[in-house]
This record gives C-alpha cells, structure tokens and sequence, in this order.
C-alpha cells in the first residue's frame, strides 16, 4: 500500500485473541505481538502514541502493513507469538541472549538400554532428560547412574538373537565390575530393566523411591544372612544419600513445578528457572533478555516462559511467578503467586538467584567498561541524596589539632567518585586561637570557596563536613558571607552512627551500611582524615625542629631553614657527618649544635 491508514487496517482486525506482525515499507517484519483481543491492543499503539515511550514511536512510524493470526485462546497466542519471534526474530522484539545447546542424559531405544549424555535431542523413542545448564551438573548426575547401577557402554546390537549366536564377548569393563556381561547372557533384560528403572526416578527426582527399595534389599539381604550382598547394597544407599544431601530439597508434596522470576535493569532483563520434581531441584537456569522496547518485567516474562520451557521440554502444569501475568489460565498451565510457604520460599530462592546473577553481570560489565560503573554510581548518590544534579564533584572538610596545638584544615577533592589527589589542599589556621572547632572550620570553608570564587573556578555540587551538627552550621555560615548557600548541597557525617545531616533538618539520614553511596562518603572522610593528619603531624614535627634548633647558640632563623630544607628532622641532623652539616653550617656553628645535642 502507498499510504498507510492505520484506522481502515483497524477495521479489519477482530476482537479476538491472537498475534499481529508489524512490517515496514520495505516488507520486513520488524514486530510480532500476542493480545486476546488483538483490534485493542494494535489500536492502543496508534491511539496513545503522545504516551508511548522514545524507541516504540519509532517503530509505529515505520510500520506500513499488519497481518494478524486468530487463535482459539490466548495460551495459544501466546506460544504462537514465541514460536515466530524464534523463527524470524523480529528488530524490535526481546532477545533471548542464550542460543547454546544443552546436555541431556538419554535412555536409549534398544535392547539392554545404554545411558549416555548427548547434545542432540533426536526422537527415536529413547527417553532424554534434562537438559542440564552446565556440562559438571550433567555429569554429577550420570557419575552418580555409573557408580550406583552396572551398565553397559558398548554399541553392540544386543539382540537375543545375537547373544544365542554368541556373536559377542565379554570385554574389560565386564572384568573390572562396571558390567555384568549382557553380551554374552551373564545378564537377563529384567535385571538389566530393574536398574533402568531405578535410573528412571532418580533422573525424575523420585530419590525416596530409589532409596525405599534399596533399604527393602538390604533387609531381604539380611535376613537370607547374605551380608556381603547387604554390604554391596548399603554402599550404594550411602552414595544415594551422599547426593540428595547435596541437591536442594524442598517438601515432597509439591510434585511438579516451574518456578520463574525476573530481575531487570534499563537495558536488560534477566530470568531465572527452576524445575522442582518430587521435592527436588533438579534444573536450574537463568538466561539474559535484551530490551529492544522498554517493554515491563511482566511482558518480558510472559515472553520468557514459553521459550524456556520449551528448551527445556518442560510439560508442568503449574507455574509458580512472582507477578499476574496477562496471561489466561487453563487446563494445561495454571500460575500461582504464593504468598507464605514452601511454594514462597522456591520463589524467594528464584529470586535470590537471579539477582546475583543480574549483580554478577553488571559487575562483569563495569570491568570493561568502568564509565558505566562511575555514572551508575553517581546517580545512585543523586538518588539516595536527593540530590538535583549528579555529584561529579564532591570536597570533604576536615580539622586536627592536638589539644589545641598548631590547628590545621584538610581538604580532598573527589571527580566521578575518584580522589583527585591533585586537587588536595590544607589550611593553616590564622585567625582561631585555642582548641575552636567550628571557627576552624567557619576559616577553611570560607578561605576555600573565597578563592575559588575570586579565581572563578567552578564549585563542587557537594560539600562533606567531617562531623555534626555544630560544625555543619559553622561550614554554613561561611557559605551564607559567601552567597553560596544554595548553589551546593552540604551535608555534615557523624563518625559514631554514620549518620547524615542536612540544614534545617533535625533528623539524620540513615543509609544502608552496604551502600555504595556511603561506602564514597566514607572513603572521602576517611581521605580527609589520612591527609589532614599527616599535614598535621609534619607541621608539628617541623615546629618542634625548628624550636629544637633556635635554642642552639651562634644558628638564627635563616640558617634553621636552611637546616630544615637539607635534613629534615632534628634525628637526621644528629646523624649527619660534619663533612654533611659543613655545606649549611660553618665550624663554629657546627661546634655549638654538637655540644647541645651531647647536654
């Protein structure tokens, strides 16, 4: 069509369940949707398009031509959307990040049944379960199959035929116990079936079973007084215990379930799976989405589930999720939202999963990319500092003194989160007499923001004051001279409790201690500390050097500087040579400090 009318295409679409597909002017199919009533839901982009967010009115000003399917129920829409989304894998549709192949554990079609892992799902009439997310979990299980039940690994044509013939014998895996020798009939199909189906419930979870008819053989053994077969018996019992003790049990009663959660961030969505049978965990999985419309966690789950179960081949009829999903129940699936319970606790344990994953991701992510990191970290702080802008730039003030003596002021400057070592400062204090915490720091703060204004320079968009209340108000009143007041955000950090506190707020704020925003305001208060101490401890150390040396007769205040700025403390001096003193002292003068430094 030349021009496209979106309301005479309305006309045509019924209001019925099933999947419409979006296509542009060049006749590619761009999107595919589910709706169970599809004239609503197509009629709802074009109608509400000013509500629309950014990337989905781009695509309905691409579209050019809608086609639908009706369907009988929405459950079919809904695996009808998937199946296609699969197939043509639309531009603007969510992509299910995982195109691997999984391993399975198969039974096989034939006499005397090989058990065996494969990759490929072939329908033979062997009998495959999984598959597994991980190659070790996979072979955990098939470990465990191998060490418990004798089973043959050759591929020899085991007919009765053939073994009546006697086409066959018996190999090393026979000698050394991991076969019983069906090629030769030291081994009858029922006895080989009996493992078989042992195997069976243990790869569908039915480990009671397993373990029931193993505590019944053992007793038979027992009471036939045959001990050594009792003995073989209960080492596999142990084994058997020794694994379910390591899978996650949960209660028996529920039988058959798939638990879905999803955790999701601007860009991508991430689903975790879980397969409970027989109150065992027996699959797990979270898989990564990748958005492509800002489409809501409930779409991206309903999106989610029928791909993973089908790559799982997952045919439970009840699906536990954490949200109602727009999604008609009937006599194949059923969901439930549990609220107490075991039913609850498999999807907190979801949960839990997916969200470390999403965190491991990320973290993954930031590695490579640690701009990312920077900016997520900053808006985390505008977020948890209510803040209007980001804190690009943050400077932290604080005070050392020692009972009053040679008072000093720090300053460390932090750009996105980062010291900025460079931008350092420290203040001597010049007008504060005695032990005056808050006029020390009513100097500094205003000493600092004076210059910065006088050199118009740009001010931080946070300001720390190491300490409560009081020294809050003093930093303030610096920045009222200064006409400042509003132009930052200044917030003053408590070392007891780690608490916040805002002007004009009588209640601190309080973050969680595992946050990163105060795990930053830590690292800046604790850089302001290292740094304000150790200009203090150098002042005083050159004041008691210089007070040490002026006593000494014949050397004035010229000649200590010169002291100073060669040797550095009074302990270098007293260890120097004469030959090392003579290049700032004469003879006389080095006679004197000799005959002081020996009183």
């Amino acid at each position: 069509m030349d021009v496209f009318d979106y309301r005479e295409e309305l006309k045509k679409i019924p209001h019925r369940p099933g999947v419409y597909q979006y296509f542009d002017k060049n006749n590619e199919l761009i999107y595919i949707g589910k709706a169970k009533d599809l004239r609503n839901r197509v009629g709802s982009y074009f109608v509400n398009e000013n509500q629309l967010n950014g990337k989905t009115r781009v695509l309905v000003r691409k579209i050019n031509r809608i086609s639908f399917t009706i369907v009988d129920t929405e459950i079919d829409a809904w695996l009808l959307e998937n199946s296609l989304i699969k197939k043509h894998k639309p531009k603007y549709n969510v992509l299910l990040k995982d195109d691997k192949t999984y391993p399975w554990i198969v039974i096989k079609n034939e006499p005397f049944p090989r058990v065996f892992w494969t990759r490929q799902y072939i329908k033979d009439g062997s009998r495959y379960y999984g598959p597994y997310p991980s190659v070790g979990m996979m072979h955990i299980v098939l470990d465990l199959i191998r060490e418990l039940f004798p089973l043959r690994t050759c591929n020899l044509a085991l007919t009765q035929e053939n073994i009546r013939k006697g086409k066959f014998k018996i190999c090393l895996e026979y000698q050394i116990g991991n076969c019983k020798g069906p090629c030769e009939g030291y081994q009858s199909e029922e006895d080989y079936d009996q493992n078989l189906s042992d195997i069976k419930d243990i790869l569908n979870g039915k480990i009671a079973m397993v373990t029931n008819r193993l505590k019944e053989g053992i007793a038979t053994a027992a009471v036939a007084l045959d001990f050594e077969r009792a003995q073989l018996i209960k080492a596999k019992l142990d084994k058997l215990d020794n694994y379910q003790s390591k899978s996650t049990v949960v209660n028996s009663s529920i039988t058959n379930v798939d638990v879905f959660s999803i955790a999701s961030d601007e860009g991508y969505a991430f689903v975790n799976y879980l397969k409970v049978m027989n109150g065992v965990i027996i699959q797990t999985q979270t898989l990564e989405m990748k958005r492509r419309l800002d489409e809501s966690e409930q779409e991206l789950l309903a999106l989610a589930i029928p791909e993973i179960r089908e790559r799982f081949k997952s045919l439970s009829r009840e699906i536990i999720v954490p949200f109602a999903l727009d999604i008609e129940e009937n006599e194949r699936i059923r969901f439930t939202i549990p609220k107490l319970g075991e039913k609850k606790k498999l999807l907190e344990l979801s949960q839990k999963n997916v969200a470390f994953f999403r965190k491991e991701r990320l973290l993954q992510y930031e590695k490579l990319n640690p701009d990312v990191r920077t900016e997520r970290i900053l808006k985390q702080m505008q977020k948890d500092l209510r803040m209007n802008v980001l804190p690009q730039h943050i400077e932290c003030f604080d005070n050392s003194n020692i009972q009053g003596n040679y008072p000093v002021s720090a300053i460390v400057v932090f750009k996105d989160a980062k010291p900025s070592k460079k931008d350092y400062r420290h203040f001597n204090v010049k007008t504060v007499e005695g032990p005056n915490d808050f006029a020390t720091m009513e100097e500094a703060v205003f000493r600092r923001y004076r210059r910065l204004l006088d050199e118009d320079q740009p001010l931080p968009q946070l300001i720390i004051i190491d300490g409560g209340k009081g020294q809050l108000g003093a930093a303030l009143k610096s920045l009222r001279l200064l006409g400042i007041e509003r132009k930052v955000t200044v917030i003053g950090i408590a070392k007891r409790l780690e608490e916040l506190f805002y002007p004009g707020d009588q209640y601190p704020l309080y973050l969680d201690k595992k946050s990163e925003t105060l795990k930053v305001i830590q690292h800046l208060r604790d850089e302001a500390h290292r740094f304000g101490i150790t200009f203090h401890r150098n002042q005083r150390s050159r004041k008691t050097f210089v007070s040490e040396l002026e006593n000494v007769p014949g050397i004035g205040k010229t000649t200590v500087e010169k002291v100073l700025t060669e040797f550095k403390s009074v302990k270098k001096v007293k260890e120097a040579s004469d030959e090392d003193l003579k290049k700032v002292l004469n003879l006389k003068q080095i006679k004197a400090l000799r005959e002081y430094f020996a009183k």
